[in-house]
């Protein structure tokens, strides 16, 4: 609300509120676009639903629960990644649309070192707190408790592959490519998922559900990173542009306090 008052009121910026029109190719072009973030909502619906059906299958109502306890407690190490990447989007599509071609280039390149960063981090993390964290929710069941550490012990590899599937799919839809971004969280969130964790079980049993999730994220990591080697030359944020690396650091450290509070922003959003 505060930036409309702002903009309501007589002022001397760039940006002037004006009548419209309407202008359906737009409006086409943004949803598909956004088409990623619609896929992955309805994935995760479904894929629940997989899940919750095979966990009763073979480990019944304590697979189930267990299944909960991660789902939870992933959705803190994910929102990390997510906010990221929900932050960095702004800068990549100011850069792409600027066309600072090393800006975008040096962008995607600390991204990927810091989200590898991340990555790595959050795994000792995960295997770290498995135990404090489990008991909070099943600490009054002992048979739960095994169970869901052991799920736990397992699902945390998955935190070192889904940074760069999550970042990827934001990327591509900052460069306004909803195709790849789409392609990127459909196969991520649904097809992949879906694939490993009806096959899996049948070789592995309880654990090949927990290692469902860990393929599904390295499957969609290896894709993420197959369009980012493929796309590189049509957005020109391949090695070319390597020289303008001082350039680069300027503008870095330029843009980071403001990266730094979006970033925050989505994380804290993301956990409300």
């Amino acid at each position: 609300m505060i930036p409309l008052i702002y903009f309501l009121r007589p002022n001397h910026s760039l940006l002037q509120l004006t009548k419209t029109k309407f202008d359906g190719r737009v409006l086409l072009k943004t949803c598909t676009n956004g088409s990623s973030e619609l896929m992955s909502n309805i994935s995760m619906s479904l894929v629940g639903m997989l899940y919750n059906v095979q966990l009763m299958k073979y480990t019944g109502e304590d697979g189930v629960a267990a299944y909960g306890v991660l789902m939870y407690v992933s959705m803190i190490f994910m929102a990390a990644f997510i906010g990221y990447s929900v932050g960095a989007a702004p800068v990549v599509s100011y850069h792409y649309g600027a066309g600072n071609k090393g800006e975008l280039r040096g962008l995607l390149r600390r991204s990927l070192v810091l989200i590898g960063l991340f990555s790595v981090g959050m795994v000792v993390l995960g295997e770290c707190l498995a135990k404090p964290l489990s008991r909070i929710f099943v600490g009054y069941d002992t048979g739960l408790l095994e169970l869901t550490l052991r799920g736990f012990a397992i699902y945390s590899f998955s935190f070192l592959f889904a940074g760069l599937a999550i970042y990827g799919s934001s990327f591509f839809t900052a460069l306004n490519n909803g195709l790849i971004s789409a392609l990127i969280s459909f196969l991520r969130t649904l097809v992949f998922q879906i694939a490993a964790v009806l096959i899996f079980p049948v070789i592995w049993d309880v654990d090949g559900i927990w290692f469902s999730i860990v393929a599904a994220e390295l499957m969609a990591a290896l894709v993420t990173a197959l369009f980012l080697t493929g796309m590189r030359k049509k957005y020109h944020y391949g090695r070319e542009w390597q020289s303008r690396g001082a350039v680069v650091n300027r503008a870095w450290q330029k843009q980071c306090p403001l990266f730094i509070f979006w970033t925050l922003c989505s994380i804290i959003n993301l956990k409300c």
